[in-house]
Formats: C-alpha cells, sequence, structure tokens
C-alpha cells in the first residue's frame, strides 16, 4: 500500500512482526471461546440447565475478570521498563496457557479439578492478551507519525480478527473430522512459541526512549546544581501533560461497546440456533466461522478507508446506526424464521460493532506518555471486565423475565455511552486541529 512507502526499513519490520504476533496471539485467545460449545462438557460439571449456563457464563468471563490486576502489572512494566518487554512476556504466558490445556486431563477423570485449571489458563491468557495487543498499539502509535499511524494500528485489529477466524477454522476442522480437540491446542502453543521468538527482534520505541532520556536528565539536573539553570528546567514535552478525567471517562465509555457486540454476535445466539434449529455443537462453531469471515471482511474495509477518511468520523457514523440496531434488535429477534435471518443480525451487529477500530490511534494520542500504558490497558481491562459479566449473567436473568426485551436494558445504555464517548473524541480532534487536516498529500 503506497501510504506505508514512507516508512524505513525499522518501522516496517516492526509493523510486520507486530501484525503477525497479534494474530497468533488472537488465535490461541479465541480457540477456546469458539471451542466452548464442545470443550465447557468436558472440563466442567453437567447440571439442570439454568446452572450449567451460569457455569458455561463463568468460563467466559474468567478470561476477562482478572484483567485489571494484569493491566497493573503489565501496565508498569509497559511504562517503566519498555513496551518491547511486556510484549515479549504476555506471548510467552499464552504459550504457557496452551501447553497446559493441550496436556489436561478432563472432568471425568480428575472431577472438579479440571474445571479450576481450566480457569486459571484462561484467566492467563485473558491477562497475556490483553497487555499483548494494547501494547502492540501503543508500539506503532509512538513508531509511527499521523496520519500513517492511524490504519497501521487499525490493521492491528485486522491481525486480531484473523487469529479469531483461523481459530474457529481450525475448531471446525478439529470438529466436522474428529479429530482430539487437544490437537488444536498444540498448535496453538507451537504458534504462541513461534510469536515469542520473533518479538525479541523489536526495538523500543522513539518516544519511550526520548521520555527515559528526559527523565535521566531531569535526575542528574537535581543531583548535579553545576548544570546550568536551563537544563534543570522540565523539558516542555507532551508527555508531562496532565491527563484529564474527561478523556480516560470517554476512552473507558468506547471500550464497553465491543464486549456486548462480541458476546451478542457469538455466544448469546448459540442456545437458539441448537434449541430452535437443532443445531450441532460442530454446526454453531462453523456457523460462527462464516460470521469471523464477516466481522474480518469488515475490519480489513474500516482500516482500508481510514487511508481516506480520518478515522473518528467513520467510528462516529458506525455509532449512530448502531444505537438504531440496538433499538431494533428485540424486534428483529422475534421475527428470526430461519438461521440465515439469524445470520444477517448477527452480520449486522459485527459490522457495525460497538468498537474503538478504526480510531483506536486517536484514542491511544489523548492519554500522556509516561502513563499511557498503564492507563490504556488498565482502562480497557476494566471495561472488559465489567461488561462481560453485565452481559453474561445479566442476560441470563433478563432473559428469563422480559425475553428480547430484556436485552435493552443493557445494549441501550451501553450504546448511547459509546456515542457520547466518540463525539468527545471528535471534539478533541477538532479542537487540535487534526480532524480538519487532509490525511494524504496527493502524489
Amino acid at each position: 500500500m503506497g501510504i506505508f512507502s514512507s516508512l524505513n526499513r525499522e518501522q516496517k519490520e516492526a509493523l510486520g512482526l507486530l501484525q503477525i504476533g497479534t494474530f497468533l496471539e488472537y488465535f490461541d485467545l479465541m480457540l477456546y471461546i469458539h471451542m466452548a460449545v464442545l470443550l465447557n462438557d468436558l472440563f466442567f460439571p453437567q447440571t439442570d440447565p439454568h446452572t450449567t449456563s451460569l457455569l458455561a457464563a463463568l468460563a467466559f468471563c474468567s478470561t476477562y475478570i482478572m484483567r485489571p490486576v494484569g493491566a497493573l502489572i503489565f501496565g508498569w512494566v509497559g511504562d517503566y521498563i519498555g513496551r518491547k518487554s511486556t510484549i515479549i512476556i504476555t506471548t510467552v504466558m499464552m504459550s504457557i496457557s496452551c501447553i497446559v490445556m493441550a496436556n489436561m486431563p478432563t472432568y471425568v477423570q480428575i472431577g472438579i479439578t479440571s474445571a479450576w485449571i481450566v480457569t486459571f489458563c484462561r484467566i492467563a491468557q485473558g491477562m497475556s492478551s490483553m497487555g499483548e495487543i494494547i501494547g502492540a498499539q501503543i508500539y506503532i502509535a509512538e513508531s509511527i507519525p499521523r496520519p500513517v499511524s492511524y490504519p497501521a494500528v487499525a490493521f492491528i485489529n485486522v491481525s486480531a480478527s484473523l487469529g479469531a477466524l483461523v481459530a474457529v477454522g481450525i475448531a471446525a476442522l478439529v470438529t466436522s473430522f474428529f479429530l482430539s480437540w487437544r490437537f488444536a491446542f498444540w498448535i496453538g502453543a507451537g504458534i504462541a512459541v513461534i510469536g515469542a521468538v520473533a518479538r525479541t527482534r523489536l526495538r523500543e520505541t522513539p518516544e519511550f526512549l526520548e521520555m527515559k532520556r528526559q527523565e535521566l536528565k531531569m535526575s542528574l539536573a537535581e543531583s548535579n546544581k553545576t548544570l546550568s539553570k536551563k537544563d534543570r528546567q522540565p523539558p516542555k514535552l507532551s508527555w508531562r501533560e496532565r491527563f484529564k478525567f474527561k478523556n480516560l471517562r470517554s476512552f473507558f465509555l468506547i471500550y464497553c461497546g465491543w464486549p456486548l457486540t462480541f458476546y451478542l454476535a457469538f455466544i448469546y445466539f448459540s442456545p437458539m440456533l441448537k434449541e430452535d434449529f437443532g443445531y450441532t455443537s460442530e454446526k454453531v462453531i462453523m456457523h460462527n466461522f462464516f460470521l469471523s469471515v464477516v466481522l474480518l471482511i469488515a475490519e480489513f474495509c474500516f482500516a482500508a478507508l481510514c487511508m481516506r477518511i480520518h478515522p473518528i468520523k467513520i467510528v462516529k457514523v458506525k455509532s449512530m446506526l448502531a444505537l438504531v440496531l440496538m433499538v431494533l434488535l428485540p424486534f428483529l429477534i422475534n421475527i428470526i424464521e430461519s438461521p440465515t435471518h439469524l445470520f444477517l443480525i448477527q452480520s449486522c451487529l459485527l459490522i457495525l460493532s460497538l468498537t474503538a477500530m478504526p480510531a483506536v490511534s486517536i484514542l491511544m494520542y489523548h492519554l500522556p506518555i509516561s502513563q499511557r500504558f498503564t492507563l490504556a490497558s488498565s482502562l480497557y481491562a476494566v471495561a472488559y471486565a465489567l461488561m462481560y459479566v453485565i452481559t453474561s449473567f445479566g442476560l441470563a436473568y433478563l432473559g428469563n423475565y422480559f425475553g428480547a426485551f430484556g436485552l435493552w436494558f443493557i445494549t441501550l445504555p451501553v450504546a448511547l455511552a459509546y456515542v457520547y464517548g466518540v463525539g468527545y473524541f471528535e471534539r478533541l480532534e477538532r479542537r487540535t486541529g487534526h480532524l480538519l487536516k487532509p490525511l494524504y498529500k496527493a502524489s
């Protein structure tokens, strides 16, 4: 693509390594989620349908519930040791958890211990994936200047979706040909190891190194009184700017959107496919594979589109259309007559997903460099943990009392909050002048 021709060799290599690494990381993360309809029966006790649904929700939420703790740990590593170190550590964590899961005994063999082990592995995978994708996005945003960074960061999300697509594809292949589910996890473990080795070639980001250089300069200035008065003055750099609460609040509200979208598109409708349309677990996985194709195509188109249109404008249009869809969703669910109708609804949810994509880089730029990793990863982790718990457990109860209209109690507040967050960052970009600048000069 022509716009990336302005990058030097080191930037292109870093972009390629991070794209490949994110693909590998999300393959490992999403493998269990898309095979959950099969694996939950192997690792968790089977009781009454309601208890089973709660156990399934627990297995799903375990991936995200400890992410805030991981955000504090990896945020500190990312902000004080380096972006590169965080990316490598999280990739190693993912590979170890995949190796454990590939060799883990089932519930029939060791009882409830299997449920605890798989839950612990899912927690480790969730924590590592959080540090990985935030680290990759920040690394690119700090290494590549605007506006080339807009599509560069957006394509990180495309790589994550591609990893999820291949994961569900492998899951469909394994289940369709009656292969051992362990085979899929051995593939995931091997992929994670390859990703960890490849990422050792990365160098630290220029902005992080400059921040550390300025911190060292200030430390020397305070301890060495012979330095000039000018050298002892705090450097007037952007990373010294104090962050604003409204920035953090809007960042958080935007990131609350994707957990809701993902759960609705991939998890919420699975019981309907099995109970109303007689789908087997294998057919549900294949159904989700085609949904993953839709998501990948949509994200690729949005990433490519932000080469010509400012990302925040794209997200604003998406947010308004998504709000309308959330209002209509219960009515659409009540008129579903075939799996095709359901697939179309799920596809619309994914195309108009409540996500920061393709404006992730814009959100990152409005966080201070010295605390960027900690703040971004913490807000990301808390938003995902909170929303996955609210969505999975909330809809399990709201559906019993209100049917499809119970969705409104969660979807409408989240969609409205998302629209507010997008509008706030649009105003920031307009105020700084970036929204009105042409993205690329005519060649």
